[in-house]
């Protein structure tokens, strides 16, 4: 590669990279608690396991759980029922200010045994909230979402070019090579040493990151067009007091056998329409689990009156989230995917280390480097 296009492909890792490391930093040191998020709650009390009981095949009554959630929230109004393969024994209610509300108001945790409740989340409070929502949005909403969707792709931007201008040097000094020349040249090969190994994984979970900050617009157009020609035909009013949600479950088990619950929303809510329920179904695999099937019944005559698959786009964003935090394989991914996020966090402030030192005694750019060609001046942001 000749020197003007080794110029060129400096000059997109330095803008890149300068333009988005702070912003990388705030993800990956809030990313790395988010990563054993269910861990952390549990040991704060936030999130809790089924109790030891005598096996007795004895199950609680939706209905009566449901009941007991609004009798406990008089001034809210019940918006999804969740079930998770990977908790069998419990029921979580999610209840909002009203049942379209975009936020919820309350999460509760049931026995699905006893109908006993476990635990009420604390919606919006503690220091695991303050984390997601610097990680998601940095308190400023949709507009802080898509922000730090587009610091993502500088992110991209800065490995594709770092990988190009790391190409020449690996080709002459071989992988791995520190120089110990001076400081800043082991500070250098560091940098690229590391942003190297860890290269794959950070384009992975840099990419499936920029995929979950277009959560809000990939389900808006879904809702707008295939959600809302699924229930184009729905009448009736948005009150469930009549109405039976174990009804609706059942329908939807018989409908789908081959697949779990994963939740139902209720009538009025945005994820179905007035006058039906719409379970979500899954798979019972890793990768099926992150599938759903929304089935759509009556919620006067408890029957199911459609079935679709989900678009490709929205399956696509369902995919990313767990690979974005390592959820697929339990806690030993976890663990792998914690070392790789430290690994993360050294690279950028290796980087933003050289960028702040440029001028302290001799430059990067001056330093011994292979053949005297620019391609040590590789990764300096």
């Amino acid at each position: 590669m000749n020197g003007r296009r080794l110029k060129g492909w400096y000059r997109v890792h330095k803008w890149t990279s300068l333009i988005c490391t702070v912003f990388m930093l705030l993800l990956f040191v809030t990313g790395l608690p988010l990563i054993f998020h269910e861990e952390i709650d549990r040991a704060l009390g936030y999130r809790v396991s089924a109790p030891a009981v005598e096996a007795s095949g004895q199950r609680a009554e939706v209905d009566a759980i449901l009941a007991d959630a609004r009798e406990r929230r008089p001034d809210e109004v019940v918006q999804f029922l969740v079930r998770e393969p990977e908790h069998p024994d419990l029921w979580f209610v999610r209840l909002g200010e009203t049942v379209e509300a975009t936020e919820a108001s309350s999460f509760l945790t049931y026995d699905a045994r006893t109908g006993e409740l476990l635990n009420a989340y604390p919606v919006g409070q503690g220091v695991m909230n303050v984390i997601l929502r610097l990680h998601v949005d940095m308190f400023a909403g949709l507009w802080g979402t898509l922000f730090l969707g587009a610091m993502g792709l500088l992110l991209v931007a800065s490995l594709v070019s770092g990988a190009v201008l790391y190409a020449p040097y690996l080709g002459r000094a071989g992988f791995g090579r520190v120089r110990r020349q001076t400081r800043r040249l082991r500070w250098l090969d560091a940098h690229n040493l590391v942003g190297m190994a860890t290269l794959v994984w950070v384009l992975v979970v840099g990419f499936t990151g920029v995929v979950n900050t277009l959560s809000v617009p990939i389900f808006s157009q879904w809702q707008s067009t295939q959600l809302a020609e699924m229930t184009a035909g729905a009448t009736g009013d948005d009150t469930v007091a009549e109405r039976s949600p174990a009804e609706a479950v059942t329908a939807a088990r018989r409908a789908q056998p081959d697949k779990a619950l994963s939740f139902m929303a209720f009538p009025g809510n945005g994820f179905t329409g007035d006058g039906h329920f719409m379970a979500y179904m899954q798979g019972t695999t890793p990768l099926t689990a992150q599938l759903l099937t929304p089935v759509m019944i009556d919620a006067d005559t408890g029957e199911v009156v459609a079935t679709r698959g989900l678009p490709w786009y929205v399956s696509a964003l369902l995919l990313s989230q767990p690979l974005h935090f390592g959820d697929y394989g339990g806690l030993p991914l976890k663990i792998l995917w914690g070392l790789l996020d430290l690994l993360a966090i050294g690279v950028l402030v290796t980087g933003l280390y050289l960028w702040l030192r440029r001028n302290g005694g001799r430059s990067v750019e001056a330093g011994p480097r292979p053949g005297n060609g620019p391609e040590s001046r590789g990764r300096t942001p």
